[in-house]
């Protein structure tokens, strides 16, 4: 069983914000492969179902973001996963310009508050990864404002184009693609 971690936090004032571009991607993979978002687990929302022949574990981590590693760690534990290809997690990243992914197979967190706390509960840094980027705050911006912010129009057709490329890049990994998602994926769609 493969568990598919978006990250992100909860409740409507932060929906379609940079920080939840993770709940986003999961939103996308759940109805293109019309799986059910309706069960609460996990310190989550997930469902199960079947993604290009795997079986999956979507989940959305309830517990805001700084806390996702109690969610995918229960989820871990319950499932108990080979961390080094059956778990994925999105989140958002600042440091790549809105449309650009980056899909890694292992890696620190990258000063990423989700992932760091994901690393701690896992005990291990070594599980694949996609970043979708959102973009850098304007000098002099707060970080907190730019990553609960939304995206502007321009912004949001690369990033909806990245979410549906990062559902597509997840298609590959649980076929056990991981390079050839990388090799497709990890271009720059958009100068930094």
């Amino acid at each position: 069983m493969y568990i598919i971690a978006g990250l992100g936090n909860p409740t409507k004032k932060y929906e379609h914000t940079r920080h939840n571009i993770g709940f986003d991607v999961i939103d996308y993979l759940a109805k293109q492969y019309n799986i059910s978002m309706s069960t609460q687990r996990f310190k989550g929302i997930c469902g199960t179902g079947v993604i290009e022949g795997s079986k999956v574990l979507l989940l959305k981590p309830q517990t805001f973001m700084n806390l996702s590693g109690n969610s995918v760690g229960e989820a871990a534990a319950f499932y108990k996963p080979d961390l080094s290809h059956e778990l994925i997690v999105i989140y958002d990243d600042i440091d790549l310009a809105p449309g650009n992914l980056r899909i890694r197979k292992k890696g620190s967190a990258g000063g990423h508050n989700g992932m760091k706390d994901i690393i701690a509960h896992l005990g291990t840094q070594e599980f694949p990864r996609i970043r979708v980027g959102v973009g850098a705050k304007r000098e002099g911006q707060d970080l907190v404002n730019h990553v609960l912010g939304h995206f502007s129009g321009e912004d949001r057709e690369l990033v909806d184009e990245a979410i549906r490329g990062a559902a597509a890049a997840v298609g590959l990994m649980v076929q056990e693609e991981i390079d050839a998602a990388m090799n497709q994926y990890n271009k720059k769609v958009v100068k930094e």
